[in-house]
């Protein structure tokens, strides 16, 4: 309380529309993406069995979504652009059975007060259809108007009146992938619809009303067509049906993971955390597999106004939901490899004896094991009937390759000239190679390990950046030109990254279609491997983004080196060893790969030592 006497003053006062329109907006409209999923939306929930979604400039300057619906008449077109109008609920009872995309009455509202908004309309009863033309919430036009039937409505100029949002925006190609994700999403939850999608006068995506297999190999590849893993069933409480993909065609970026419940699209972090779990065992680590799932249930068991830009929703009973959904997924994947039911109780009865002298080694288990199959010992007393352990027995069996004696391996090296040479030079440099992995070389002062993989990667990252500010690049030209058929994402990501990549050395033809021809690419390529080393750049490029820090010039030459490095379990020959090597020190920065991990770690002499004492 002051001391003024204003006790009855309030401070408190209602915002104008134009202004909480652009607070909503916020929160419901936040990239161009944001807008093509409303209109999407919009025209799936007015019956259109053809829907087509043009993009201008990444949706920056153009986003407009035409529709072949049941359209508006000319009291609905005015009211459709009203805070908290919609036709989709009545009553309170409506919001917890909502089969519909929309049905808050913000978005339209939303749209309308941060862009340039024209709208066209017709029902098909009408002689005549609607024109309104809206810009930052303002009426410009409303009038009649000859149009298809349907709604036609085009959203140019977003943020043009809020320059604090638009200066957030991504660049183009990342926004472009937002909204062709958005459009993927859509095609994937409504076979029944042909959807087509254009962006800056080039046509993206023509999708007649399909099969959903047929749809996902339209979408994502026909690499797809052959390798789909159908799956359905149904309970009382819920039916749940998809497709997952073989996980041979997983990616190390995310983006093709898809769960939709009665048609609407969400996102369930538990949910898909157990979902990918289930392919560890047929994926590498941070792979991730396609899937589309779709749950049919009652509305009224779950809640789907839980998020502001309803990408979440929340089940009644999200336990026996989440445990299904596994059960379901694992059944597929089981069967689509022959994995056996190990929950039988006489599975392992009558495949594998588990008795102690199965195990201990004695005579006994002779019986037990296929006609030339030997048990595996282990070095032991009570492997030995003396009690005596033999120490170079021991070690041969532990080292031995395939049952071969190490000591007749080493006759078999004294007797050959090359070998004596190679172990001459062996024995000057002091280069091995430990698991196909490493390499081991002595210093002066201790020992030396490397591995083979990041060091390459270190060396493959310094030659591409370095290929990039040359002014011709070196490329080996391909006898046979390579024709590449990329998803519409991965097909936007390569049209803005082509400058970079053909400075590094490939020479890329860019065709319509989501398609590219590879006639050639750098020296350090195999050739033969040429269109999934540009599959995995892509990826990994997009992994990258991850690091803000990067520049996209820095994150290409990574994800190149990252894809053509040595692998790990690769054998090398003691000159590759010395040439890597030799490379690896001729580097700027030869410590570290260009992610930060180490190259090479080093061990003095005095730490082995006392580790022996």
């Amino acid at each position: 309380m002051n001391q003024t006497g204003d006790i009855g003053q309030s401070i408190i006062r209602t915002m104008p529309p134009e202004l909480f329109n652009k607070i909503a907006a916020g929160e419901v409209i936040q990239r161009p993406a944001s807008v093509a999923k409303e209109l999407l939306d919009n025209a799936i929930d007015a019956g259109a069995d053809r829907i087509k979604l043009i993009v201008q400039q990444a949706g920056r300057t153009l986003v407009q979504v035409i529709d072949n619906g049941c359209g508006m008449s000319q009291a609905d077109t005015r009211l459709c652009f009203e805070p908290h109008a919609t036709s989709k609920i009545q009553s309170i009872e409506d919001l917890y059975r909502v089969r519909t995309m929309g049905f808050r009455g913000e978005a339209m509202a939303s749209i309308g007060s941060i862009s340039q908004v024209e709208m066209k309309t017709k029902r098909v009863e009408d002689d005549s259809g609607t024109l309104l033309e809206l810009w930052g919430g303002e009426e410009k036009r409303f009038e009649p108007v000859a149009v298809d039937d349907g709604t036609s409505i085009a959203v140019r100029n977003l943020f043009y009146n809020v320059p604090a949002r638009r200066q957030f925006l991504k660049t183009d190609a990342t926004e472009l992938r937002h909204i062709i994700r958005t459009f993927q999403t859509a095609a994937l939850a409504n076979t029944n619809i042909e959807f087509e999608m254009h962006a800056d006068g080039e046509q993206i995506h023509h999708l007649p009303v399909q099969k959903l297999e047929q749809r996902i190999a339209s979408l994502f590849g026909k690499q797809y067509k052959a390798s789909l893993i159908p799956f359905e069933e149904q309970t009382s409480y819920v039916k749940i049906s998809g497709v997952l993909a073989d996980p041979k065609l997983a990616k190390k970026s995310r983006g093709e993971q898809f769960l939709f419940v009665n048609g609407r699209p969400f996102q369930h972090r538990y949910l898909t955390y157990v979902l990918l779990s289930l392919f560890d065992t047929w994926t590498r680590q941070n792979e991730y597999p396609f899937y589309a799932i779709f749950f049919e249930m009652d509305p009224t068991q779950l809640d789907v106004n839980v998020h502001p830009a309803k990408l979440e929703v929340k089940f009644d009973d999200e336990k026996s939901i989440i445990q299904l959904a596994r059960s379901v997924v694992k059944k597929a994947i089981n069967q689509y490899f022959a994995v056996p039911d190990v929950s039988r109780s006489d599975t392992f009865q009558n495949d594998f004896d588990l008795s102690f002298e199965r195990i201990s080694g004695s005579p006994s288990q002779k019986s037990n094991f296929r006609r030339g199959e030997e048990p595996v010992q282990f070095p032991s007393r009570i492997n030995f009937p003396s009690g005596r352990v033999d120490g170079d027995d021991a070690a041969e069996r532990l080292y031995s390759d395939s049952g071969r004696s190490i000591q007749s391996e080493y006759r078999k090296t004294d007797s050959s000239t090359d070998t004596e040479r190679g172990q001459k030079e062996f024995s000057e440099r002091g280069f091995w190679q430990l698991h196909n992995r490493y390499i081991l070389t002595q210093t002066r002062s201790g020992l030396t390990i490397i591995d083979q993989h990041t060091a390459h990667k270190r060396i493959i990252y310094e030659k591409a950046l370095s290929a990039t500010e040359e002014t011709l690049p070196g490329t080996q030209q391909l006898l046979f030109a390579q024709t590449v058929e990329l998803s519409a994402t991965d097909f936007s990501l390569l049209k803005e990254l082509l400058p970079i990549i053909l400075r590094m050395g490939f020479s890329i033809q860019l065709l319509s279609g989501n398609t590219a021809i590879i006639n050639g690419v750098p020296a350090d390529i195999e050739i033969g491997d040429e269109r999934q080393v540009l599959r995995e750049m892509l990826q990994q490029y997009r992994e990258l983004n991850k690091r803000p820090a990067l520049d996209a010039r820095r994150k290409v030459a990574i994800a190149f080196a990252s894809r053509t490095a040595i692998p790990r379990g690769k054998r090398l020959t003691e000159a590759e060893m010395e040439m890597l090597i030799d490379q690896l020190f001729a580097c700027e920065e030869p410590y570290s790969d260009p992610l930060d991990k180490p190259t090479l770690i080093y061990m003095p002499m005095d730490d082995i030592k006392n580790r022996f004492r």
